[in-house]
């Protein structure tokens, strides 16, 4: 399963809108791959230390976007420290690769680089990873993310660095899970039912027909179909198709109303 943390008190509070989710929605499904779970937590240390922990034992891939920098209300890089009970580091890539960055930004300012001044002191805090992190390249601005035990990644929050970060990890680090997340649904617009007199329905055709998933999407005020329910089925696509029927045979002996059938491939 493919998992998200989003952090940040900007998030929970609305000063930010969150984009990571969508787009890691967009980079999974161009590649066969889905989201199983997202969790958003606040810049709060014990919380986030929790939630890591939660993500390096779930035996998941997860992505966690933010507070991977150096200012104080950057907590992610120690939260991880904690949960793998791990000392943080300055990692030898990361500290070439900052170094190289204050670098070429005295440069650009007309300046002397000084490798000992306070300012690249804390620049390096960002290279500080738990013992055993590998890095992952950051094409924008070549402060480095992290990445432990293979598949609990961690990225900037922002969003023209996290991007790029991801789409490379999703490649150089987990090509073989291209394709397991492919998923199809079919469904059939039923017109003025009433979700509870559908559930047994539901019911019996995940109990026969599981790992398959039935799904109901209620609406009121459609502007094509006003009133009614999107009823489905969703799985792997040659698993779909016999329960599909059966759904339908159950609407029938139901006395339902149907419209379109509706058909859609996810991730």
């Amino acid at each position: 399963m493919i998992g998200l943390i989003i952090i940040g008190d900007e998030i929970l509070s609305g000063r930010r809108q969150d984009k990571h989710l969508s787009k890691a929605i967009e980079l999974l499904s161009e590649r066969g791959m889905a989201v199983s779970w997202v969790r958003y937590v606040g810049d709060e240390p014990d919380r986030i230390t929790a939630d890591l922990q939660h993500a390096l034992s779930s035996g998941d891939v997860v992505f966690s976007f933010g507070g991977i920098g150096a200012t104080p209300d950057d907590h992610t890089r120690a939260c991880a420290g904690k949960a793998t009970g791990r000392e943080l580091v300055l990692h030898p890539q990361a500290r070439d690769l900052i170094l190289q960055r204050c670098k070429v930004l005295a440069e650009q300012e007309g300046k002397p680089f000084e490798p000992d001044s306070a300012d690249t002191q804390r620049r390096l805090q960002m290279g500080f990873f738990p013992v055993g992190a590998d890095i992952i390249p950051n094409p924008y601005n070549q402060i480095p993310g992290f990445t432990l035990e293979g598949r609990v990644h961690f990225l900037p929050g922002f969003p023209v660095m996290a991007w790029p970060m991801m789409a490379w990890v999703l490649d150089e680090l987990h090509a073989d899970l291209h394709g397991q997340g492919q998923l199809a649904e079919k469904a059939v617009v039923v017109y003025g039912a009433i979700e509870s007199v559908l559930t047994p329905l539901m019911v019996e055709v995940e109990a026969r027909f599981a790992p398959v998933k039935v799904f109901s999407l209620p609406s009121v005020d459609h502007p094509v179909h006003g009133r009614h329910i999107e009823l489905g089925v969703k799985g792997g696509a040659p698993d779909i198709e016999e329960a599909f029927a059966y759904l339908q045979q159950g609407l029938l002996k139901l006395g339902a109303k149907m419209g379109p059938i509706l058909v859609r491939n996810q991730a």
